[in-house]
């Protein structure tokens, strides 16, 4: 009689070294972010050049730059199930099709209205591309290294901001602001097609649809070796268990899983809040100090400049020290150093030193936020948990992009204005021990339950 050889997949590679195969995964994700955050970017390095060609007010652009924030909320909200239904893989290729095709449409828009449809519509893709490349990331990590990684993969997204402004500088002066553009559809057009050749599907995903043994250990094999010539079976064993005849959305919202889910929700929405308020009003409040606009735009310039940094410093904390505290502790640290930034009005200086480190704490916390809502769902609802969380902050950024507007005409000063900004930060830190007191009394939270594939063939 054969012998058969049970292997759970998430034993399997903790157990095993980070391979060049999984490596290449982290790769291909780190570029689908980046040209997430080309994409995202894009409208506000050509926002003037539209103003210029066309002949129009800069406060006409205004549904144009918000269109995407909507269109990223909207994608994020609906891909999230989607990729628990259908599968990683696909919902992520179909994402960056969507975002790189309709980018490209949008090099040849000709009035506003057409170019807000467009931004919407790209926004859709670029809403569901970041939530299940973070998704299928971490469901290839190790669990010691599960955090780092996740937050190494979301360096890609500044860097792909960054290297829009790059690009726009030299390409716009000889191309014209349409070739900005025509490249940021192109480039994820390119990859789309890549990821459809090398980028597998969840092993994870797949035990849990009860997909054919054969596939799954076509696809560890490239991780490292599994037993010869024996039957194989893989399961995945996980802590909350396993949630029969429930959808995603009722896996994150079901009596398990509620609490942390609203309060991941309330995290990142007061995250982004602060984070778009700061990058899209931070000029303008300097400048009321008496700064030039030099040294108002260098000042801005700090916030995210450290954001790379403090990723990969949190990410790696997460991985050996309480993830929900040391997250929240992040966010106090946020709403300590931008409460200094309203008491260095004496000193640019000093100001921009308060800025750099808030900027680079923030941008550690807020980024690490995916990699947290990762690991605290089970593979059946993980997807979705990501993305409607992703989604819902979303309209957090919203509201931080028009609030500023309030502040400045009520009046308040400088260090008024920041004082108020650190209570969403104390916000998010709150929500964050809430969510991690909340799990720890939760009933079954200790109960590992497994997912294993119904048939067994013969051979793998």
């Amino acid at each position: 009689m054969t012998k058969t050889t049970t292997t759970d997949i998430q034993a399997f590679i903790n157990n095993n070294r980070f391979s060049r195969y999984q490596w290449m995964i982290l790769v291909l994700c780190f570029i689908t972010v980046a040209l997430d955050g080309f994409d995202t970017a894009i409208i506000g390095f050509i926002a003037s050049d539209l103003v210029q060609e066309w002949g129009v007010q800069k406060s006409d652009l205004g549904p144009v730059m918000s269109a995407a924030l909507v269109g990223l909320a909207v994608g994020a909200l609906t891909a999230g199930p989607m990729a628990d239904r259908i599968g990683r893989k696909k919902v992520l290729v179909l994402s960056i099709l969507v975002f790189g095709g309709f980018s490209l449409l949008t090099a040849f828009a000709t009035s506003l209205t057409s170019l807000a449809i467009l931004r919407f519509l790209t926004g859709l893709g670029l809403g569901a591309a970041m939530p299940n490349a973070a998704t299928l990331m971490s469901e290839y990590a190790p669990e010691r290294k599960r955090a780092l990684l996740v937050n190494l993969m979301f360096v890609g997204f500044p860097i792909g901001s960054s290297m829009g402004g790059f690009v726009s500088a030299w390409m716009i002066p000889h191309y014209g602001w349409q070739s900005v553009l025509v490249l940021g559809g192109v480039m994820p057009l390119i990859l789309s097609v890549v990821l459809m050749i090398w980028l597998p599907e969840s092993a994870r995903y797949l035990v849990v649809k009860n997909k054919p043994q054969k596939d799954i250990a076509t696809i560890l094999r490239r991780i490292a070796p599994l037993p010869s010539g024996e039957n194989l079976r893989f399961v995945l064993n996980e802590v909350g268990g396993h949630f029969k005849d429930k959808t995603a959305l009722g896996v994150i919202f079901s009596p398990r899983y509620l609490v942390g889910t609203l309060m991941l929700c309330l995290t990142y929405f007061m995250g982004l809040l602060i984070f778009y308020l700061l990058t899209s009003w931070l000029p303008l409040l300097i400048r009321e100090t008496g700064a030039t606009l030099s040294q108002a735009s260098i000042i801005t310039a700090l916030f995210p400049l450290g954001g790379g940094i403090g990723v990969l410093i949190i990410g790696a904390l997460m991985d050996k020290l309480n993830p929900n505290k040391v997250v929240a502790v992040g966010y106090l640290l946020t709403g300590l150093f931008v409460c200094l930034v309203g008491f260095s009005t004496s000193s640019l200086v000093l100001m921009g030193v308060m800025v750099f480190i808030a900027g680079t704490i923030m941008n550690g916390a807020q980024s690490s936020m995916p990699a947290l809502a990762a690991g605290f769902y089970p593979t059946q609802g993980r997807a979705t948990g990501v993305a409607w969380m992703l989604g819902l902050g979303r309209f957090g950024g919203i509201l931080g992009a028009f609030s500023g507007a309030f502040l400045m005409q009520a009046e308040l000063s400088f260090k008024t204005i920041f004082m108020l900004l650190a209570i969403p930060a104390v916000l998010s830190a709150t929500a964050l021990m809430v969510k991690s007191w909340a799990s720890q009394r939760t009933p079954g939270e200790n109960r590992t339950e497994s997912h294993e594939l119904d048939k067994v063939t013969q051979k793998a």
